[in-house]
């Protein structure tokens, strides 16, 4: 029997409190949790951590099988358990592609053999991603795998007739269609958000409205069939006040934010450094504001890190060649903190939210976001946000190195994190000081 006693954690920032954790489930929270273990249970001191639900992240590019070279799904899972969460969604765009039974089934497989958070594939919609035929989205669903949720990300769903077809798919059994929202004409080479700085920069501009008029004319398909729609990584104001107007009509759409759309904006490109190229671009700040006040007021429901490892030659490179994308796994829950916690706009109960509960219950997950509560799995994270580090490469565990946030000083460190009783990361801080030494 594993017993472990967290004491003094502060839990979801509400105050301070213990839990008892047995066999992989929480058996007691409170002053009397010891009371529900033996006296050999093992014991954390947690005073001064935050206890949050175990994260779970519906975005994350793990690279395998076919990209070893940038990641793996051991080393990708293992940065994303030093991150703090517990589950992984791992996009399609593998090679071969993520678009039959045998393939996530061999993804699923690969992360219970790495054994640091749960992996669940994310199924292709389209055949190979090329946007033509329906990828059998049945097989995928029934298969060990479980896939409940599809997407080519990397490439937009443009075809309407297809995504329409999706939606209704999905639907028979409870599925989501995750959109990667750009519309591929009008940002044929774009290289960064269509503004007078991308004039300045001599860069392609990417417009705002050819992520908008992508995630209008999925609302309304949405809306018309009856299905679940997951908007990924919405980068404007427009395209808040769209999934804003869409609720308000009680259309089935939920909808992402990624940490570096937070927090950056296009003033990056200035400095012709790959790192800050991503998909979609860093648009204004007005744009990053928007993006913040709609993840404030429950328009937007997730964070998602779109961690996106390249290898160092996609990167070291001039603007125009380098690839898009950035890591963001270990830097998620520091970011979050900083623009949104530390600066009042939400509570780490909100957090717990839009890291947690909310992402579980997208994917439909019968092991996650529970909550800290007993009778719950034990997925459980301790953090301390008072730390502040640089962020360096030797902070972080990806394969790849193309973090924007090299050089920034960000608050906080998971020091726990805790997959179904299990400790996945124990007391980072002390391994963090025994690598400096």
């Amino acid at each position: 029997m594993k017993e472990v006693l967290i004491t003094g954690a502060d839990i979801l920032g509400e105050g301070a409190s213990d839990i008892a954790v047995r066999d992989g489930v929480i058996a007691e929270v409170g002053p009397q949790a010891s009371e529900a273990l033996s006296s050999g249970a093992r014991r954390i001191d947690a005073a001064g951590l935050i206890a949050l639900p175990g994260l779970v992240d519906l975005h994350t590019h793990l690279r395998q099988p076919g990209r070893e070279d940038t990641e793996t799904v051991w080393s990708g899972s293992r940065a994303g358990a030093l991150g703090g969460f517990t589950c992984v969604h791992a996009m399609a765009n593998t090679n071969p592609v993520q678009d039959t039974a045998g393939i996530v089934e061999q993804v699923a497989g690969m992360g219970e053999e790495a054994g640091w958070a749960e992996v669940r594939p994310v199924g292709a919609v389209s055949s190979g991603l090329e946007g033509k035929h329906l990828a059998d989205l049945g097989a995928m669903n029934r298969s060990k795998a479980r896939v409940v949720m599809f997407s080519d990300d990397g490439k937009c769903v443009s075809d309407p007739v297809l995504m329409r077809r999706a939606l209704e798919y999905v639907k028979t059994f409870d599925g989501v269609i995750a959109q990667h929202a750009q519309d591929p004409r009008m940002t044929e080479g774009a290289q960064m958000n269509e503004s007078p700085l991308s004039a300045e920069l001599g860069l392609t501009g990417w417009p705002a409205v050819a992520e908008e008029a992508i995630i209008l004319r999925d609302i309304q398909l949405a809306s018309h069939v009856g299905s679940r729609l997951h908007v990924l990584h919405v980068s404007t104001s427009g395209s808040v006040d769209i999934v804003r107007w869409a609720k308000s009509r009680g259309i089935q759409v939920t909808a992402e934010a990624t940490p570096h759309h937070l927090s950056l904006t296009q003033e990056l490109a200035r400095s012709y450094d790959p790192r800050y190229k991503v998909n979609p671009p860093l648009r204004t700040e007005e744009d990053a504001e928007a993006v913040r006040r709609g993840l404030e007021d429950g328009t937007i429901d997730t964070i998602g890190t779109d961690h996106a490892p390249h290898a160092l030659e996609d990167k070291d490179c001039e603007w125009q060649a380098g690839a898009f994308g950035m890591i963001g796994l270990e830097t998620a829950l520091p970011v979050v903190q900083q623009v949104m916690v530390d600066t009042g706009r939400m509570k780490w109960s909100d957090i717990a939210r839009v890291m947690s509960s909310a992402p579980a219950r997208i994917a439909r997950l019968d092991t996650q976001g529970q909550g800290i509560t007993a009778g719950a799995h034990a997925n459980i994270v301790l953090y301390d946000p008072h730390v502040k580090r640089e962020i360096t490469l030797d902070t972080q565990h990806s394969l790849s190195t193309n973090t924007p946030f090299l050089g920034h000083v960000l608050p906080g460190l998971v020091r726990y994190t805790m997959w179904n009783g299990d400790f996945t990361v124990f007391d980072a801080q002390a391994l963090e000081k025994e690598a400096r030494q």
